[in-house]
């Protein structure tokens, strides 16, 4: 299984071609981003990245995706961060606790629908057409760049809540507007927005690692049908002692496959039912 985490061979010139990507995008243009309805002015991005906590070089990447997601550094543009967690690694001496087969599947239907050579972490997929790699940032400047001008269609969440009870049930509402030649499928991405864990075997064992956005459930919610618009509530059951206050919840519409993402949107307005 080590074979699987070479991309990133040396530690060192992984962070720093991470640290020099945000100013290379343009650092100053979109500033931080605040939890809350879409900005129709800015693009949105759905940046993937596939990583698992028993992969030594993952824990950079991880790292700069935070980056990334706190920062905003691209213009015009809204980075929209998903950590999705391999299940591969997990008889390579620690089990990861967010991975999923699930996961693996969509990385390999992924790097199948591209032409890609392999699956590896950490690999990161932009808006579902693209794999950028943080390794090479005049690549990926322009990668980002390409993706901040493509034009996206509306997409909205809200009214989201979480119900009481063991598993509790986050409900929702979701709007995706019309006028986009593809049809496209509607998912619905509940995510820890932030997590700590105490490693203790395999690669990054006695590390205490840190990691966003981290996908606990991914739902198909519907079809986006070509010339109409979407607009649909929704309930997933969540897992025991699910914490709304460390959620996030991105919505995204994405051409079968998976595909090119056409559109998405993320928020952390997500409050307990009856408050």
């Amino acid at each position: 299984m080590a074979g699987m985490c070479t991309f990133f061979s040396a530690r060192g010139a992984l962070w720093k071609a991470a640290a020099l990507l945000p100013l290379m995008v343009g650092l100053g243009g979109a500033g931080e981003r605040s939890a809350g309805s879409p900005d129709a002015r800015r693009t949105p991005i759905l940046m993937e990245l596939f990583t698992s906590e028993g992969c030594s070089s993952c824990p950079p990447v991880d790292n700069w995706l935070a980056r990334m997601d706190a920062a905003q550094p691209l213009a015009g543009a809204e980075i929209i961060v998903l950590s999705e967690h391999v299940d591969y690694w997990d008889h390579d001496g620690w089990k990861d606790p967010f991975s999923s087969a699930a996961i693996t599947e969509r990385q390999k239907q992924y790097v199948f629908n591209l032409g890609l050579r392999t699956i590896y972490t950490p690999q990161i997929i932009l808006d579902g057409d693209a794999e950028l790699r943080p390794s090479d940032p005049e690549r990926a400047q322009q990668i980002l760049a390409k993706a901040a001008n493509v034009s996206m269609i509306a997409v909205s969440v809200n009214s989201v809540t979480v119900s009481a009870g063991s598993p509790a049930v986050l409900d929702g509402h979701i709007q995706a507007d019309s006028g986009t030649q593809s049809r496209g499928e509607v998912f619905v991405a509940v995510a820890l927005d932030k997590v700590l864990t105490d490693v203790l075997a395999g690669e990054n064992n006695g590390r205490k690692l840190t990691n966003i956005a981290v996908v606990r459930k991914m739902v198909r919610i519907g079809k986006l049908e070509k010339g109409r618009s979407f607009d649909q509530t929704f309930s997933i059951r969540l897992w025991p002692d699910a914490d709304p206050a460390n959620l996030r919840v991105v919505a995204f519409v994405q051409e079968p496959g998976p595909g090119r993402v056409l559109g998405a949107t993320m928020t952390k307005e997500i409050t307990r039912a009856g408050n």
